[in-house]
């Protein structure tokens, strides 16, 4: 919310008093089947209880937002806006297709409106509201594996099977320390015997305080050959407001080190030569590289200037748009791997269906994509921010072997 002046930040209280005044109008078409009176007035106090509620606590948000320790901030930031989302959507939802049946029933029906039409109208506030509810305390946990296998022409044959598990985006921050919810995530990698794992990018929101214990779960993961790793654009602590350059560098230095704990590699514009018997890979490691505003740390020519003839090369790069813009068609760099998008936490997916709202933003948002030889793969990500759940979106572990073809 830091972000938002707070004259945007009014607007939004204004939106939201505006709908409610909305969805009260309507709320009474259904109240007036009520014969208690007193039930009829606490649930008319209740509603403006929570709306006035709910503006209050977000100016007061906006106001102590500066002073506010960063360890509150986000949580309280992130249990609003949970709040907001699960109050606003359904209420709109609601207001439309109630006032829509109401008009249809006006212009086509000589008779009086029934109950069923108000009722109609509730339930399609509430069945969103159920939606979102369960989006934020199951479906945020429900980590699935998504398992592809991908066939190259110039894979070496001693890599023919290669698995390779990426974790992307886990936002350690909102997780608050629960350090038993990604128990279920270590399992599930570890049973996949993957012979490397890497993760690519935005292990934090912001801060390295936000690691502070979390050494423990992920040294438990296995990989048979290697872990590697790179940074996301939240791994720099950019969004964050810090009271000297040093303090940032040292939060930054920290951050990098927490991969050296974990037995992660990290890559910093940087590659890496992967042996098996006398056959080898190339694997490359960029920093961050997005389209503006967001920064452009990674240099891919630089990671280049150490890579050897090599017949196949990987490359890790958090954003998707680097694929198309500095990799696709301009290198020969064969397989892609990147994260960034979450799938917007929001989509629909089934079978091989998909559609989310990101899609209107990156063109690559989700899963395996290949335009000739060269291939790309976006991680849908494991953690969250801002919404604090998953709707339609699962949190992904990507499991892709690689065979030759």
């Amino acid at each position: 919310m830091r972000s938002y002046s707070f004259f945007t930040i009014l607007m939004l209280c204004v939106a939201i008093i505006v709908l409610d005044i909305l969805a009260f109008y309507w709320l009474q078409s259904i109240t007036q089947f009520i014969s208690s009176s007193v039930l009829k007035i606490a649930i008319h106090t209740l509603f403006w209880l929570f709306t006035f509620g709910l503006v209050t606590a977000i100016i007061l948000l906006k106001i102590r937002l500066d002073s506010m320790d960063p360890r509150r901030k986000h949580i309280l930031i992130s249990s609003l806006y949970g709040l907001t989302v699960s109050s606003f959507v359904p209420k709109l939802l609601f207001v439309i297709i109630i006032s829509i049946l109401y008009f249809l029933n006006y212009m086509f029906s000589e008779t009086q409106s029934l109950i069923i039409v108000p009722l109609v109208g509730l339930l399609s506030g509430f069945i969103p509201f159920f939606f979102i509810v369960y989006g934020i305390f199951k479906s945020a946990y429900r980590f699935k594996v998504y398992h592809r296998k991908v066939r190259f022409k110039n894979l070496p044959k001693t890599f023919n099977g290669l698995k390779v598990v990426q974790l992307s985006d886990i936002h350690l921050g909102s997780f608050n320390y629960r350090y038993h919810v990604l128990a279920p995530v270590v399992e599930k990698i570890n049973s996949l015997a993957p012979d490397y794992i890497f993760i690519t990018g935005d292990l934090v929101n912001n801060y390295a305080w936000e690691l502070r214990g979390w050494h423990n779960v992920f040294k438990q993961l296995k990989a048979n050959y290697g872990k590697y790793a790179i940074l996301g654009n939240h791994d720099y602590g950019d969004y964050s407001e810090w009271m000297t350059d040093d303090e940032k560098q040292d939060n930054f230095n920290q951050i990098k080190q927490f991969f050296k704990h974990i037995d992660f590699k990290l890559l910093l514009n940087s590659s890496e030569v992967l042996t098996h018997d006398n056959d080898n890979i190339t694997l490359i490691g960029v920093e961050n590289w997005g389209k503006p505003p967001f920064k452009q740390y990674g240099d891919l020519q630089e990671a280049l200037k150490t890579v050897e003839d090599s017949s196949f090369k990987i490359l890790l790069s958090h954003d998707p748009t680097h694929w198309s813009e500095e990799v696709l068609n301009q290198t020969n760099i064969d397989l892609t791997f990147s994260g960034h998008t979450h799938g917007m936490q929001a989509g629909f997916e089934r079978k091989s269906f998909q559609w989310s709202p990101i899609q209107y933003n990156y063109k690559y948002w989700a899963g395996l994509y290949n335009e000739g030889e060269q291939y790309l793969y976006v991680n849908r990500g494991i953690g969250w921010l801002g919404f604090p759940g998953r709707l339609g979106m699962r949190p992904e572990i990507t499991f892709l072997e690689l065979i030759c073809a």
